[in-house]
């Protein structure tokens, strides 16, 4: 789910000076990929080190095959660090929201180690270059377009609350039909949160100097979004197109 807060939604007036905008643009939208595929990299490669080491199982599963506590912390501790980055972004320093980020990049990838066990390896690489794929077009569609997006965006984050309803449920109900549908809606959702997402990262790019406080920690909160649009959505295509173990 992607955060908000007040300091990142007042980046969004409308600016004027094309050749300097479009230069501050680049910039801030560089640092906020580099953070972002970053932040991937740790998240893939302590995902993969938890698995394959056994790690996963030895911490984060109990004899009986229920979470243990490290598990349940692991599972729920990234939510409450995209929380704290959205909500006191204002109040935080960039060396401490670079930290915070870090540490969340970290927790999600030792949580997203579960998915060795239920996929196979060759599926997971295929779907995550079928994401990086997708992304792109979105992310580049997002940057480049003329068209407004915020309406849609409005409209998907709607979406979005729908899906987190519908999960809740279906987590009772345990329906595959469902589930189905749910996966579906998902990628149709993160598939447009990309580009609305990379529009609005580009307008807010043009409103601050990338290399400031201001603009290091308005860089790290938008790569949070990519990066949280990038996941959600191979997480919904690994689930139409992984091959179970």
């Amino acid at each position: 789910m992607n955060a908000n807060n007040n300091l990142w939604s007042a980046e969004m007036a409308p600016i004027d000076s094309a050749t300097q905008t479009d230069s501050l643009a680049k910039n801030f939208v560089s640092n906020v990929m580099t953070y972002m595929a970053s932040a991937l990299a740790i998240s893939g490669v302590m995902a993969w080190w938890f698995a394959s080491s056994g790690a996963a199982e030895q911490y984060l599963i109990n004899p009986e095959g229920g979470m243990t506590g490290l598990g349940w912390l692991v599972m729920l501790a990234p939510f409450g660090l995209v929380l704290w980055m959205g909500f006191g972004m204002q109040r935080m320093s960039a060396t401490t929201m670079l930290t915070v980020f870090i540490a969340y990049s970290v927790l999600m990838g030792m949580s997203l180690s579960f998915i060795f066990f239920a996929y196979t390896a060759s599926s997971i690489s295929l779907v995550f270059f079928v994401t990086a794929g997708t992304f792109g077009a979105m992310a580049f569609l997002g940057y480049t377009t003329t068209t407004d997006l915020t309406k849609m965006g409005s409209i998907l984050y709607m979406a979005l609350i729908g899906i987190i309803i519908a999960m809740v449920a279906n987590w009772f109900m345990r329906s595959a039909a469902m589930e189905y549908i749910i996966s579906l809606i998902g990628v149709l959702v993160f598939t447009g949160l990309t580009a609305y997402d990379m529009q609005k990262i580009k307008r807010i790019g043009m409103t601050v100097e990338a290399q400031s406080e201001e603009g290091t920690k308005l860089a790290l909160f938008g790569a949070l979004n990519l990066y949280l649009d990038f996941v959600n959505l191979f997480l919904f295509l690994l689930r139409f197109l992984g091959n179970r173990n």
